[in-house]
């Protein structure tokens, strides 16, 4: 069964002291200690990233590793990424992440990974990839629209109670025809999709809403998802 799990923010790299989400993730697994493999692209592969993500997930009750694809040590990308029980992508630049995973086929190989049942997980960027396209501040001083990879159906704008702007322009694009209607997601709030429905909608600290953001009679309307406070 497919698993995805987008996150609009928080998570050990934003909420260092507040586990909630990423054990959530971990207790997705039928495994007692699954294989985690973190994909950092969207940071450029930042290293104090990478070691947060070891700080956190190595005191877990799971194997975590990494794929890094501006530093490469692992050849054959595909087995390796295959032999893993969630797949775990970590926020920053959209567009750079979508270009280098199409550079180097991890988008065929994600593909993969998801029809094989392995969870995909991911925060921000790393939320954003898994729709038809989002919401990104990938270009300084601009906001745009980046085509992803088109596994979930609508867009999707991460953080959006922590700037104010995300919320205007999403809402612009959908309203004028540019943008796809889709989910928007605050910091702490996350949505859990099995197959292409929506299995749960989650959050790590009170108040964090998603919200299913659609047109209708040219009029944006924002429905708050009912959340599950873990």
């Amino acid at each position: 069964m497919m698993n995805i799990i987008a996150m609009g923010g928080g998570g050990f790299s934003q909420e260092p002291d507040n586990p909630k989400l990423d054990r959530y993730i971990l207790n997705q697994s039928a495994q007692i200690n699954p294989k985690i493999c973190f994909i950092p692209t969207a940071s450029g592969d930042a290293e104090d990233y990478i070691q947060r993500f070891y700080e956190f997930f190595e005191k877990e009750n799971c194997e975590p590793t990494h794929l890094s694809l501006l530093q490469q040590t692992i050849a054959d990308k595909e087995a390796f990424l295959l032999s893993q029980d969630i797949i775990y992508v970590g926020g920053g630049n959209t567009r750079n992440l979508i270009a280098l995973w199409k550079e180097w086929g991890l988008d065929i190989i994600l593909r993969k990974a998801l029809d094989q049942g392995i969870i995909l997980a991911g925060i921000s960027a790393g939320a954003i990839c898994w729709f038809e396209e989002g919401l990104s501040d990938s270009v300084p001083g601009e906001w745009t629209i980046v085509r992803t990879l088109g596994f979930l159906q609508g867009s999707l704008c991460p953080h959006y109670d922590g700037e104010s702007e995300r919320q205007y322009h999403y809402r612009t694009f959908i309203e004028n025809g540019t943008m796809k209607p889709g989910y928007a997601l605050d910091d702490g709030a996350a949505l859990h999709f099995v197959g292409n429905t929506l299995h749960a909608a989650i959050a790590s600290r009170p108040k964090a809403t998603a919200y299913k953001v659609t047109l209708d009679n040219h009029e944006i309307t924002e429905k708050p998802f009912d959340m599950d406070y873990l």
